[in-house]
């Protein structure tokens, strides 16, 4: 539902506190009772939707030298994580459906907005899931190199697809634990040798600006940062499934931001500290065997081990975040009905997770390159209209419930906001043309959607929840 408010009209408390009781999404009863999402599940959730661990940051150094990239994960954090943390708290607290962000942009600017929103946010993560599979690959090849290309890598990368979306099938709950033993695995080498790396860190090393021969990328450098430490949000899209989501989404965002920042900053200033490297040879991977030089072959493999498990965790968080955003979508009347399905054993919306499955084999094999260039200019579009959505739900529903409330005046809201939309501009100005000719022929497929959809709709081709009913 939305309400078309002049500038100069605000609305009464009275319709604020009647829109406040009407249903965020159209509720589909699942054909048992869900267990909903707990606290520390629901922490490492977040942890893999954004990070995963320090796996993927070393394209920073590569890209820029061991300064820049110390600076990037301490600023950026600042000026993109916790703004993106505390909208999601926000409006999460406010609008607690599944959905998340498709129904801020709903109640902020109408339907073709929120189907707009879905459709480009959706996309971004999809394609983000297809560059796990590959990176998991990337380390499993270290060990094995007879997956290093050809038939044998392919063929690793669509079974590993397959046998990971199985898992998300059978249900939330069970993912959110998976992901707090995944991450508290993962996590384990690097803790192991930062605390070994300490005898031997040079400080002078953090100011390193890298080799003179090596030219710096920003392009890879700001697509690193941005990548690594993005999708705050996607969390959002599964809010109907957490328990008490009003009290435990603000502690569980705040938590994963300090845990994110954290697996990043500490392994990357002890590998750099420890020693003048190639700069060169920072690619993803690299930490491994950096990990062999400080502590010893033994902890290589762990770690190596550990990117796979870590990929798994990103794998299934984010699949579970398309899944529910398009349960959601099918709740708002966005989508048919039969998206809204849940399976019979697990409650999941098995429809979505197929869906999503069969777009990341599609796009798997791109370029990774591409494939994140893509990724941050699709989910750069839907968050500027994210940005939006906040600053304007702030101030047409100034007294509208929010269990979690930013604590800043609408000026101070804009300005807060104003710094991760330049940003994100600058992510979008800087792209390829082969970013652009993907991106833009998916903006106009968005468009194209919602009128589909609501051709569809009229003409009585599908079912669609009739959400004004």
């Amino acid at each position: 539902m939305t309400m078309d408010v002049s500038p100069g009209d605000q609305p009464s408390e009275t319709a604020i506190n009647h829109q406040q009781v009407l249903p965020i999404t159209t509720p589909t009863p699942p054909p048992k009772p869900l267990k909903k999402l707990t606290l520390i599940p629901l922490i490492f959730l977040i942890y893999f939707e954004v990070a995963g661990g320090p796996y993927g940051e070393e394209p920073a150094v590569k890209a820029a030298g061991p300064l820049f990239a110390i600076l990037g994960f301490l600023i950026f954090p600042f000026i993109w994580s916790i703004p993106e943390a505390l909208i999601t708290a926000e409006l999460s607290t406010a609008f607690p459906g599944n959905g998340g962000y498709v129904i801020w942009a709903h109640r902020a600017f109408g339907p073709f907005f929120g189907s707009l929103m879905g459709t480009l946010k959706f996309l971004s993560v999809v394609i983000n899931i297809a560059a796990f599979p590959a990176l998991g690959i990337s380390y499993v090849q270290k060990l094995f190199p007879v997956f290093s290309s050809g038939s044998p890598r392919n063929l690793a990368m669509c079974i590993s697809t397959l046998v990971l979306s199985f898992i998300n099938f059978t249900g939330l709950n069970i993912v959110g634990h998976v992901a707090v033993f995944l991450g508290i695995v993962s996590l384990l080498p690097f803790i192991i040798m930062s605390l070994m790396a300490i005898p031997k860190i040079s400080p002078k090393n953090w100011i390193s600006l890298g080799q003179k021969s090596v030219k710096k990328d920003w392009n890879l450098y700001f697509n690193t940062l941005f990548w690594n430490l993005n999708f705050w949000d996607n969390v959002s899209t599964m809010a109907g499934e957490v328990e008490k989501p009003q009290k435990t989404f603000p502690i569980a965002l705040l938590s994963a931001v300090i845990l994110t920042c954290a697996a990043y900053i500490v392994p990357l200033m002890a590998v750099t500290g420890v020693g003048h490297v190639d700069q060169n040879e920072w690619d993803s991977g690299y930490m491994a065997d950096a990990a062999r030089m400080i502590s010893g072959v033994w902890l290589k493999y762990w770690i190596e081990v550990g990117a796979v498990l870590s990929n798994i965790g990103l794998f299934q968080a984010q699949l579970s975040s398309s899944s529910y955003q398009l349960l959601g979508m099918a709740e708002l009347g966005f989508l048919p009905k039969f998206f809204a399905r849940r399976s019979k054993w697990f409650n999941t919306p098995y429809v979505g997770i197929l869906l999503s499955t069969a777009i990341i084999l599609s796009v798997s094999f791109l370029d990774f390159t591409n494939i994140i260039g893509a990724a941050n200019f699709l989910y750069g579009l839907g968050m500027l209209l994210e940005l939006l959505s906040f600053v304007w739900l702030r101030y047409i529903y100034p007294q509208l419930k929010r269990p979690f409330r930013v604590p800043m005046r609408l000026p101070g809201l804009i300005i807060m906001c104003l710094v991760p939309a330049v940003f994100l501009v600058f992510i979008m100005v800087i792209a390829t043309k082969v970013v652009y000719l993907i991106s833009g022929l998916m903006t106009l497929g968005a468009i194209g959607w919602y009128f589909l959809m609501k051709l569809c709709k009229a003409r009585k081709w599908l079912e669609f929840y009739d959400v004004d009913e």
